[in-house]
């Protein structure tokens, strides 16, 4: 992955709260994307250092390790603080830099609702500074951009998709760049308390999850976004190929 002080447009930014959260609800899309030719940078507005597992030093590890299996043209931790997602003028401002030196034409970031604070806080600020990121007024260290669309993703809670994502041909690479967070998620030589996302059944529903969302649409794995303005279809027949007819 390049340094982050260098500015290479992308065609794709993913924001959220922590480290692997873009792993585990968007990293199929965005291997896809790799796999097209696209470019896209990952952002982690937290170290994440609250969890209950490991440490910051490894989590750093597991999201660089995580971010190079996907193929992300770079990583970058904002470091916003775990839980202190506040929305301050400071905190506005770095995004709105990193918006328009990194000129993506789409943004993913969570769903501003959701059990987790910080991830419904992560959409809502993501939402408000990609479209402040246009104004020229506000002024950074970067000239003006506004990305063509805002599109969400579920964390915790599961919303409902405007569209969904094949994904089949990503899952092994998903899978395997949320297995780079070892520390977090299921081992069974891990001595570390047990959390719900350790636990083996979470991995199980992650899968389950991309499992239904691909049944939407008639293959084996899917991910599934909400999208305040629907995309453009070309070809409406080609849109519906492989389904079930009358399902």
């Amino acid at each position: 992955m390049r340094s982050r002080r260098e500015a290479v447009p992308v065609d794709v930014l993913a924001i959220a709260a922590h480290p692997d959260d873009v792993e585990l609800t968007c990293g199929g899309t965005l291997a896809g994307l790799k796999a097209q030719g696209r470019k896209f940078g990952i952002v982690d507005l937290t170290r994440g250092e609250l969890g209950t597992r490991g440490s910051d030093a490894i989590r750093r590890k597991e999201a660089e390790r995580a971010a190079e299996i996907l193929g992300a043209e770079f990583r970058e931790t904002l470091d916003f603080g775990d839980g202190r997602i506040s929305g301050t003028r400071e905190q506005e401002l770095s995004v709105v830099d990193l918006i328009r030196r990194e000129r993506p034409r789409l943004i993913l970031t969570s769903y501003p609702e959701d059990r987790h604070p910080d991830h419904a806080r992560a959409g809502r600020l993501v939402t408000d500074l990609a479209f402040y990121a246009g104004l020229r007024k506000i002024e950074t260290s970067h000239p003006a951009h506004r990305p063509q669309q805002t599109i969400y993703f579920s964390t915790g809670y599961l919303h409902e998709p405007d569209f969904v994502v094949d994904v089949t041909a990503a899952m092994e690479t998903r899978r395997a760049a949320i297995r780079a967070f070892s520390s977090q998620f299921h081992s069974e030589a891990s001595t570390e308390p047990v959390t719900v996302l350790s636990q083996k059944s979470f991995l199980d529903a992650m899968d389950a999850r991309a499992r239904h969302f691909g049944f939407l649409i008639g293959v084996e794995f899917a991910e599934g976004f909400r999208s305040k303005r629907p995309p453009k279809l070309d070809d409406i027949v080609a849109a519906f190929e492989g389904f079930e007819p009358g399902f």
